[in-house]
């Protein structure tokens, strides 16, 4: 993957955060319909923090779980000014405060906003780095996040999160790999297990 970034459309870090938190269980895809019209009604934390989750939903209701990101996209913004003066935090657990922001959505912030070496670990990710070989049968992110930054150079740690999520999203699917298209398969362990 020459160009490995994330698929979020988004043009300052606050923005990003939402579109984290709005992609949790769902596609970037449904993400980047519904970010405009709500980057567009609520352009800072302080406007959005003087909204209320019903207001939110209106803009959200297509994602996964739209009640609850809602609530949590509102109490986000609201931390964010009370907490950050407006400015999303660069620091993992400073970001993991935030409401709706666990360690996979504080890692990509970090990696993408602030080019820390920060793994995030989503389906994608967990799924192809244990199937590729990269991780010996991780059984948690947490633990598939430990083990991919002791093996990977700390200068391509924030490239190669993306770089799995869109190996995971286009050629080594969950349900039909494309072990045929695949560059790696001379080193994949699920493809060396199939001949």
């Amino acid at each position: 993957m020459p160009v490995a970034e994330t698929e979020l459309r988004y043009t300052d870090p606050f923005q990003l955060l939402i579109a984290v938190i709005l992609s949790a269980q769902c596609t970037d895809k449904r993400v980047n319909i519904v970010t405009p019209p709500l980057f567009e009604a609520f352009p800072t934390a302080e406007v959005l923090a003087a909204s209320t989750p019903e207001v939110v939903y209106e803009y959200v209701k297509s994602v996964s779980y739209p009640n609850n990101k809602s609530k949590h996209l509102v109490r986000m913004a609201q931390m964010l000014v009370d907490d950050f003066n407006g400015i999303v935090p660069s620091d993992i657990n400073e970001l993991q405060k935030l409401p709706g922001v666990g360690r996979k959505t504080a890692n990509v912030i970090a990696s993408v906003v602030y080019d820390r070496p920060a793994m995030a670990v989503d389906t994608h990710v967990f799924r192809v780095s244990n199937r590729i070989g990269l991780t010996s049968n991780s059984k948690t992110p947490l633990e598939t996040e430990k083990e991919l930054v002791k093996h990977i150079p700390e200068e391509l740690i924030a490239k190669a999160h993306h770089w799995l999520i869109l190996h995971g999203r286009y050629t080594c699917m969950a349900r039909n790999p494309q072990c045929d298209i695949c560059g790696l398969k001379p080193w994949c362990n699920y493809f060396l297990k199939q001949k």
